[in-house]
């Protein structure tokens, strides 16, 4: 009876203490809100292969969701991620964003503001349903001394932990990009580093941009062949561009470690000289460009940082693309051995990796 009534009180504070969370820590309540709009998307939700087979779903509907359907056993056959329940569902949205995300940075210093997470643990982001919420959140963060960095995001994952539906918005994209959309965020249910947001973003970029070249080749479709491989040239060309602001600025700071107003002069200089090469050297090569109306591009510390989550390790990452024979589920094994061989600092041993083997031939 002792042991009952300890059980019984055990169990009472153990439900009042996640009762106080979700509404009074703010982590809690942002959750709550969170996991509201979650759970009104997947209400929504239908099963992709009987939306296929209603003959009221739209034409061009079908066909995307066809190729998330075709996409999805790709990835899961041919490049062995783990799709677990990730799209088989599809859920409409009344709006045009599904998510807006909110970065932030200390200003004179390369250094994300992070927010913890249960499962995830320390994220250098945070997901909004309401725009509304994320532009008072940037404010708040602006006001409080750090760089607030805000970016719309069709997709999202809960890293196989709920039946992620395939939505409206994602649809909306081109069919390389859906494709490349779909096996990105299954790369996230096959692996997740804890604390490693970047990491897991350019992994994942890896993935899906040379996966959605090597369905498109399973299919014998060069035109959407060669578009996969200059959208993942670009993205290359643009993580290597972005390095390169980042390292400047970095040594920038290093160069002024006694003054906060120095660094500040110091990155704002680098900034300037970023945005006149962008415009020069890098705008021409992204799509829609028109020379009569060159790019402006906002920078400060969080924007950079952002632009660089998605695009960080990309060379090395097809340096071992190359070694594996250019075999994409080797390639992945591989990556994800190394990250877990040292899950401090997952980039250190693929750097390692790749200058190790640097002078030897590619294995097919």
């Amino acid at each position: 009876m002792k042991a009952a009534r300890v059980a019984r009180r055990t169990a009472g504070a153990l439900a009042l203490a996640v009762l106080a969370f979700f509404t009074l820590v703010p982590t809690g309540r942002y959750l709550l809100r969170a996991g509201w709009a979650e759970a009104r998307i997947l209400a929504r939700a239908r099963p992709i292969a009987e939306l296929v087979r209603d003959s009221t779903t739209d034409a061009a509907t079908r066909r995307k969701l066809e190729l998330v359907i075709a996409a999805r056993a790709f990835a899961r056959d041919s490049v062995k991620l783990d799709a677990r329940r990730g799209f088989t569902t599809y859920s409409h949205i009344d709006h045009d964003t599904l998510v807006v995300v909110l970065s932030a940075a200390y200003r004179d210093q390369l250094r994300y503001k992070t927010w913890w997470f249960p499962i995830v643990g320390s994220v250098p982001y945070k997901g909004y349903f309401d725009v509304r919420d994320a532009k008072r959140a940037a404010a708040d963060l602006s006001r409080d001394g750090f760089d607030a960095y805000l970016r719309p995001a069709s997709a999202f994952s809960t890293l196989g932990y709920l039946e992620d539906p395939v939505l409206s918005t994602t649809i909306d994209e081109d069919s390389v990009q859906l494709v490349n959309t779909v096996i990105h965020e299954l790369t996230h249910n096959t692996f997740y580093a804890s604390g490693q947001a970047v990491f897991n973003e350019s992994f994942a970029n890896f993935v899906g941009t040379r996966g959605a070249e090597w369905f498109y080749s399973a299919r014998s479709d060069s035109a959407r062949v060669a578009q996969a491989r200059t959208d993942w040239a670009r993205q290359k060309t643009l993580g290597r561009f972005w390095s390169t602001v980042y390292n400047s600025v970095d040594s920038a700071f290093k160069a002024h470690r006694t003054s906060k107003e120095e660094r500040l002069r110091a990155r704002e200089l680098v900034f300037t000289g970023a945005r006149e090469r962008f415009a020069k050297e890098i705008a021409p090569q992204l799509p829609g460009y028109d020379p009569a109306r060159p790019p402006v591009i906002h920078l400060d510390n969080a924007a950079l940082m952002s632009r660089r989550m998605y695009r960080t390790g990309l060379d090395d990452f097809d340096a071992i693309y190359e070694r594996e024979g250019e075999r994409l589920p080797a390639a992945v094994t591989r990556i994800i051995a190394l990250a877990r061989s040292n899950s401090k600092d997952p980039y250190a041993a693929v750097r390692v990796y790749v200058q190790s083997r640097g002078a030897e031939a590619p294995t097919k």
